[in-house]
């Protein structure tokens, strides 16, 4: 069985155009899999009628050891 987090990173700048990550998304994949995660995505939703957003968000997944 698998259990999932997720991890929202919100955008600075303009908002859809040269935004840019608030935190190094690097860095918290590196810190997320150091304690068993596995990224499956990055998620990126469009929240305006132009496409843009105004954040990503990282999916992770793990198994659960079942007794």
């Amino acid at each position: 069985m698998k259990e999932y987090t997720f991890k929202k990173i919100e955008l600075k700048g303009l908002k859809g155009f040269l935004s840019t990550p608030k935190e190094n998304y690097h860095e918290i994949i590196h810190e997320y899999a150091a304690k068993g995660w596995e990224l499956v995505q990055i998620f990126s939703p469009a929240n305006s009628m132009y496409g843009s957003t105004s954040y990503i968000e990282l999916i992770f997944t793990r198994n659960i050891e079942e007794n």
